[in-house]
This record gives structure tokens, C-alpha cells and sequence, in this order.
């Protein structure tokens, strides 16, 4: 089977599994384990990219003379188009393939009474975004990326709230670390404050990016109760659809608030005036997008491909590298209380995903023993 049948196959055998964590896991069944696992690697190369990319370039353009917080917002998802290529590509592929002997290829999945759902959780996101640029734009990124795992525990605390998701003694484990570990960088607010801030902007940052911890933390189980209430297939290409009109929506709530803000007439200004010059100025506008759909295109594509799983251990094992590359990239520092952040941010993602493991492992254990069931019964039949 080669990797084209494969993606045939990945289009129309899907099902879902609800995960721990929050999120619904789009899986596949009957796929060539090379054409999985060449799928896999490759989202996790983009995911990886994404996750400590994004911040960084984001905080390059703030230290090198940018100020524009709403268009940091509008980069984060103004990559969308991207998400457009690949639907083009699958669309054309589909046809091609002729799957099922359809008489006509179906380019657009998604129903009304999902794109209005998602369109609202687009308009959420913008406003997240929106938050945690401006929390980029005051601090350094070791401090916003310790403060961002907190988003595990607000995540718990929503899908308890939103779709019942039961609380194990791991995943309370972990919100507490995590909360303690925020309280302790919050203790020691001035410590790494950029030369030149204030301790008002520093303290707005510091609080900027706890709230858009917290709405993130809502908007991912506000997912899976819409993939719930969706009633229709969750595909591979369908996902990437819900993605690209999340993305749609979120920019263009970024891009209101660039008119309010003026923004586009100081654009050009600003890159006139930026530290590295104008054509460095726009490369780094440029790659943002592109770093940030990398994280989008990479996170969703682990999830489809594994698991939501797999796709948080990736992101949490990230962390400690986004920590190193900002010290060395933009030197700074690294105290002691930063040290006991991580340490606890990584022992309540280990603790959370342990739980996670313990209950996949628990409920396949009981699938299978109700096969074993099901199968003596035949037998005896």
C-alpha cells in the first residue's frame, strides 16, 4: 500500500476516542503503519518548529524596536491560507482517487450548525491571542512559557466543567503544581523585568498571560464539546476545516482590532524604523505566520495521527527547550525561581499525563477483556 492509498484510507474509516485530557483524538483504522508513521513524523517536525518558534520569533520582533501588540495577535492565525493549500491538495486528491466511486468530490465537509460553533470559538481565540501577545510583548519568553503550562490545569478545570471529565488524584496533582509554580514566579515579578519596563507593564504582562492561559484552557474543551454536538464524521479533512475557519475568524477579530489600534497606517513606519532594518522587518512578519501555523497544522496532525496524548508529551517536553533557546538566543535570565517554576510545570505535566496513561491503559485493558467475553460466548454457541 503506498502512501496516497493510505490517505484514502485515513479519509473514510475514521472514528473517535475521547482522551483525559480534554480533547477528542480523531483516529484512523486500516492505514499502512509506514504511511502512519511517515505522517506522524512529520507533524511532529512541524508541531516541534511551532511550539518553540512561535514565541520566539514573536519576542524578536518586540526586542528589536516593534510595538504593535494587535498585529502579534493577527500573525499568530494570519497564516491561514496555508490550511487552504493543503484542503486544495486533498480536495484535488480525492478527486483524483475517485473514493467510493463518488460521481462528484465534495470540497467543503463541514455543515452549517458546525461553522457558526466554530466561527464563535475563532472569535475566542482571537482574543487569546490578543492576550498572550501583549503578555510576550513585557516579558522575557522563559517567564511566559512557565506561566502558559498552567493552561493544563485551567484545561481540567473547564472539561470537568463543560463535559464532565472526571478529576483523577494525578490530574489534581498536576493543577496544583502547576498553580504553585505560577504563584512562585509571581512572587518574584521584578527579578527579569526587561531594562526599561516599567513594573506596571511587567505586572500587566505577567497578568495578561495567566488569562490567556485561562481562556485557552477553555477553548480546548470547548472543542471536543463541539466535535460532541457536531453530528457528522470527524475526518482528517474536517479537522483541518474547523482549524482553518478557527484561524479565519480569530484573524479577523485581530484585524478590527488593527484598525482600532491604527496599525496599518504605522506599519510601514515601524518597519522603517525597526532595529534591523525594513526587509528583516517584513522576513520576520512573514516567518511568524508560517512558525504559527506550523504549531497548528503540527498539533492537530499529531492528535489525528496518535493521539491528544502524544501531542501534549510532545509540547511539555518542548518547554525546557523554548527555556534554553531564549537564554542563550536573547540572554536572559534564568533565577532560582525560575528553576523550581519548571521543575514544577514538568512534574504536573508528567503527573497529568501518567494519569492519562493509566487510564488508556485501564480502558483498553477492559476492551479487551469484553472481547474475550464476546468471543468464549461465540464459541459456546
Amino acid at each position: 500500500m503506498n502512501f496516497n492509498n493510505s490517505l484514502d484510507k485515513i479519509e473514510n474509516h475514521p472514528k473517535t476516542i475521547t482522551t483525559t485530557t480534554g480533547t477528542t483524538a480523531p483516529m484512523t483504522a486500516k492505514v499502512s503503519p509506514a504511511a502512519k508513521k511517515t505522517l506522524l513524523i512529520l507533524n511532529c517536525i512541524l508541531l516541534s518548529i511551532g511550539n518553540c518558534g512561535g514565541p520566539l520569533i514573536m519576542r524578536l520582533y518586540f526586542i528589536h524596536g516593534g510595538n504593535r501588540v494587535w498585529l502579534s495577535a493577527f500573525l499568530e492565525t494570519g497564516g491561514w491560507p496555508f490550511i487552504v493549500i493543503v484542503l486544495i491538495v486533498l480536495y484535488l486528491h480525492r478527486r483524483i482517487s475517485r473514493i467510493n466511486n463518488e460521481t462528484t468530490t465534495r470540497f467543503i465537509f463541514m455543515r452549517p450548525r458546525l461553522f457558526f460553533a466554530v466561527a464563535v470559538i475563532g472569535i475566542i481565540t482571537g482574543l487569546d491571542d490578543y492576550l498572550y501577545a501583549y503578555g510576550v510583548a513585557r516579558l522575557p519568553v522563559s517567564t511566559s512559557a512557565l506561566i502558559i503550562a498552567s493552561q493544563l490545569g485551567f484545561t481540567a478545570l473547564f472539561a470537568f466543567l463543560l463535559v464532565k471529565q472526571k478529576f483523577t488524584a494525578y490530574s489534581v496533582n498536576a493543577v496544583v503544581l502547576l498553580t504553585v509554580g505560577a504563584g512562585v514566579l509571581a512572587l518574584h515579578t521584578s527579578g527579569d523585568r526587561p531594562e526599561g519596563e516599567s513594573k506596571k507593564e511587567y505586572v500587566m504582562g505577567f497578568v495578561m498571560t495567566v488569562a490567556a492561559a485561562f481562556l485557552y484552557g477553555f477553548v480546548l474543551p470547548l472543542i471536543e464539546l463541539t466535535y460532541n454536538k457536531a453530528k457528522q464524521e470527524i475526518t482528517y479533512t474536517l479537522v483541518l476545516e474547523i482549524q482553518m475557519i478557527m484561524c479565519l475568524f480569530a484573524t479577523i477579530f485581530c484585524t478590527v482590532g488593527m484598525i482600532i489600534d491604527n496599525d496599518f497606517k504605522v506599519i510601514p513606519r515601524e518597519a522603517t524604523e525597526f532595529e534591523l532594518g525594513k526587509t528583516k522587518y517584513y522576513i520576520i512578519l512573514c516567518a511568524s505566520a508560517l512558525i504559527w501555523q506550523c504549531f497548528f497544522l503540527g498539533a492537530i496532525g499529531v492528535i489525528f495521527c496518535a493521539s491528544s496524548l502524544l501531542s501534549g508529551i510532545i509540547i511539555a517536553v518542548l518547554l525546557p527547550v523554548t527555556e534554553v533557546l531564549a537564554v542563550v538566543f536573547y540572554k536572559e535570565k534564568f533565577q532560582a525561581e525560575k528553576g523550581v517554576a519548571l521543575v514544577l510545570s514538568l512534574w504536573g505535566f508528567a503527573s497529568y499525563f501518567y494519569g492519562e496513561y493509566k487510564f488508556t491503559k485501564k480502558l483498553k485493558n477492559r476492551t479487551h477483556s469484553s472481547q474475550q467475553l464476546v468471543a468464549v460466548g461465540q464459541t459456546n454457541v
